[in-house]
């Protein structure tokens, strides 16, 4: 889990049996979202310009519709050799 405040605050409910481990602060290989994001921008939405907000949000929804149908898209981003 990250560090923001709403991950490290007392008022979340603690378990015994599950122990919170918390990500090195600028380690975003370690967050598979952010490895998405990166091929996302990446492969279909870097260096482009949007008309409005409605452009923005189409762009984006299409962008992620195509990343979730490519077979092993998620499972080849997440993975790392040196977890196994």
């Amino acid at each position: 889990m990250d560090k923001a405040s709403w991950h490290t605050t007392e008022k979340i409910k603690k378990f015994n049996n599950i122990t919170i481990m918390h990500l090195p602060a600028a380690s975003p290989e370690l967050n598979p979202v952010e490895q998405i994001w990166q091929h996302l921008r990446r492969r279909k939405l870097s260096n482009r310009s949007f008309k409005n907000y409605e452009e923005i949000l189409n762009e984006c929804s299409i962008a992620w519709n195509n990343f979730v149908d490519e077979k092993g898209a998620i499972k080849n981003l997440c993975t790392r050799d040196w977890i196994c």
